[in-house]
């Protein structure tokens, strides 16, 4: 257990919110075909292994990996789906490679949620075994997915249901969390709609980002309820796209002649999603941190990470995860973001992407666009977003409302 994997290319298509001219397979074989240039190799000589990260339910047909193979390059070779976030993939990726069975390993995740007409009732269909009996009631149905609008003349709906089965949207538990994480840690709602205002503005110098948006704290305080105390600027909002990752043994990595770039820890954790025994403190994010720390030896997250991208589908996620991360302690990422230590010259420049509040919602390829920044980031190539002398870098993912589960990814430069 004692090979070092290395990232020796990246490849990613466009993300826009709407794609009608182009496939999700050619948006896959577009950002694989990148990535291969990238790391210099022939997929059909060189890739041992290939892995798509990607869940029956977003892409809107079953046994979505019979169509995998044809676009990805891995036609009568190894190939396998992870039925969660990408950063899963790049877990599992690391363990083949850390086998020594295995040195170079495809990874790929990418989001189409715009082909879908109702992702919420698909959610809905999704989620509604978790739900316990006694939180529905009689309301009326969603007309929202993943970034609810209204118009003014149109009823504002919290909960949902169809005439003959109630059913409540599972957004409903974000506002409850994001509830109990300002009561227990005493942030405010105006300190989660500056990171809204952040992320938009950061995204201004990310070609990728889709939702850049000169916004203010003020605007995102005037936008709607809709799980209070959550708001409708608050939820990221959709996004297509698809990111590509090869890894590599840090021998084959050197046989190419490709400066490694080591993946020196990751760590999941998948908790129980169900409402009466799951936490809502961000636990799944500090187990994998842990993890990966071990992995990587780091001992002082707060002084060793010089970079971070954590999940923000939901603003107060971000400032949840630094906490579950220990790169800050409870109660003060709100502090930190005031005093400017999250910005890209602060002391943990964090998610200076724009994350998905700017970039959008990448669904399963999300973990996998955080650690796009990162890798993009110590490759000091990210342009006007750059971070200075960024060393060491943390991606981390959650999978989502209802979940309780998430991984956490270190990368660093130099000797891992």
């Amino acid at each position: 257990m004692s090979r070092k994997v290395c990232v020796i290319g990246v490849g990613y298509s466009d993300f826009n919110s709407m794609t009608p001219d182009i496939q999700w397979k050619e948006m896959m074989y577009g950002a694989c075909q990148k990535a291969y240039r990238d790391a210099g190799i022939d997929v059909r000589k060189d890739v041992d292994s290939f892995i798509t990260c990607g869940e029956d339910y977003w892409e809107g047909f079953s046994i979505f990996d019979e169509f995998v193979p044809d676009q990805i390059g891995a036609v009568l070779r190894p190939c396998m789906t992870i039925t969660g976030d990408g950063l899963y993939g790049l877990g599992t990726a690391y363990m083949q490679i850390k086998t020594g069975l295995l040195d170079t390993v495809l990874v790929e995740a990418h989001s189409k949620i715009s082909d879908l007409l109702t992702p919420g009732e698909i959610m809905l269909h999704a989620m509604d075994p978790i739900f316990d009996r006694p939180v529905t009631g009689p309301v009326q149905r969603p007309r929202y997915g993943g970034s609810p609008t209204y118009t003014k003349e149109e009823p504002k709906p919290l909960i949902g249901a169809t005439d003959e089965k109630q059913r409540v949207h599972p957004y409903f538990l974000a506002g409850m969390e994001m509830q109990h994480y300002l009561r227990t840690t005493g942030t405010t709602e105006e300190h989660c709609a500056q990171i809204v205002a952040k992320n938009k503005q950061a995204a201004f110098h990310n070609p990728m980002a889709d939702y850049e948006a000169n916004i203010t704290a003020e605007d995102v305080m005037g936008s709607q309820y809709l799980f209070k105390p959550l708001k409708s600027l608050e939820i990221s909002p959709n996004v297509d796209g698809a990111i590509a990752f090869v890894l590599a043994s840090e021998e084959r990595a050197r046989e190419l002649g490709v400066e490694p770039l080591y993946m020196s820890g990751f760590g999941w954790c998948s908790d129980t999603p169900w409402l009466g025994t799951r936490e809502f403190d961000g636990g799944y994010a500090a187990k994998a941190a842990r993890m990966a720390y071990k992995m990587s030896r780091i001992e002082r997250p707060r002084e060793m990470i010089d970079i971070a991208e954590v999940d923000d589908r939901f603003s107060f996620k971000e400032l949840q995860h630094l906490e579950a991360l220990d790169l800050a302690k409870p109660g003060e990422g709100a502090m930190l973001l005031e005093d400017g230590e999250l910005g890209r010259d602060g002391s943990i420049p964090t998610n200076v992407s724009g994350g998905s509040l700017g970039v959008g919602n990448c669904y399963e390829a999300t973990g996998l666009q955080k650690a796009l920044e990162i890798v993009v980031q110590l490759r000091g190539e990210a342009g006007r977003r750059q971070v200075d002398d960024a060393e060491i870098g943390l991606a981390q993912a959650w999978r989502g409302i209802p979940s309780n589960s998430g991984a956490v990814a270190i990368f660093q430069k130099g000797g891992a």
